[in-house]
C-alpha cells in the first residue's frame, strides 16, 4: 500500500498520525510525506530560516520515511488561501507520481487558514482514493473519531522521538511527550486498546 501524508507546515503530520506512520512503514507499507510549509517566516528569533526544514529531516529519518519520498514546498505560513490554485496543482503532480492508495490530511473541521486549504484542496486533488483526516486538537472546533488506527507502543514512542527533533519548536504547550502519550491513550481507550490514533472518515474507496 502506498502512503501520502500531507502536512500543511512541518511536524503537522507527525502529530496528526506519525505513531500510524510508524506502523505502516513497521508493516512494509511506503510512506510519502509532503510538507508545503518549512515555515521560515515563523521561526524564533536567533535560528536559522532553514532549521524547521532540517529538524524535518530528522523526524522522517527517525519515523523511517526515505528522504526520496519527502516532498517539501515553501509557502508561506498563513498565506496558503490566496495559493489555493498552485498548491492544488502541486498535489496533482504528487498524485500522478505517486498514486497513493491512501491520503491524510487535517480534519475539514480544521481552522488554521493554511490547514483547511490543505484539506480542502486535498480532498479535491484526492477524491477518487481514500482519504482519512487527522485530528490537530487546539484547532479542532469539533472532531468525528469515525476511524480508529490501533499502534503499539513502539510507534508511539517513534511519534514521539520524530516530534522532539523539532527543538525549534519546543515552547510550544502541545509540543511535549505527556499530551501525546495521553491523547494516544484516550483514542485508544475509545476502542478498547493501549493506544490508538483517530480519524475522521472524509472518503473511503474500497478497490
Amino acid at each position: 500500500m502506498k502512503v501520502l501524508v500531507l502536512a500543511p507546515h512541518t511536524d503537522d503530520g507527525e502529530f496528526g498520525c506519525g505513531a500510524s506512520i510508524a506502523r505502516f512503514l513497521r508493516e512494509g507499507h511506503d510512506v510519502f510525506y509532503a510538507a508545503f510549509s518549512v515555515c521560515e517566516q515563523s521561526v524564533p528569533y536567533g535560528l536559522s530560516k532553514d532549521v524547521l526544514e532540517k529538524e524535518l529531516k530528522d523526524a522522517m529519518r527517525v519515523l523511517g520515511v526515505l528522504q526520496s519520498r519527502v516532498f517539501t514546498f515553501r509557502y508561506a505560513v498563513r498565506h496558503f488561501p490566496t495559493h489555493r490554485q498552485e498548491i492544488l496543482e502541486d498535489m496533482i503532480r504528487i498524485k500522478r507520481e505517486v498514486e497513493p492508495d491512501l491520503v491524510f490530511l487535517p480534519s475539514i473541521y480544521d481552522i488554521h487558514q493554511d490547514h483547511s486549504t490543505i484539506s480542502e484542496e486535498g480532498t479535491r486533488a484526492f477524491k477518487m482514493t481514500s482519504i482519512l483526516g487527522y485530528e490537530i486538537p487546539w484547532n479542532n472546533l469539533t472532531f468525528q473519531t469515525t476511524s480508529f488506527i490501533f499502534v503499539e507502543d513502539g510507534d508511539l514512542e517513534r511519534k514521539v522521538e520524530a516530534l522532539m527533533c523539532y527543538k525549534s519548536q519546543t515552547f510550544r504547550h502541545y509540543a511535549n511527550a505527556d499530551f501525546l502519550r495521553g491523547l494516544a491513550r484516550s483514542r485508544g481507550t475509545q476502542i478498547g486498546a493501549k493506544y490508538a490514533e483517530a480519524f475522521q472518515v472524509v472518503r473511503w474507496i474500497q478497490k
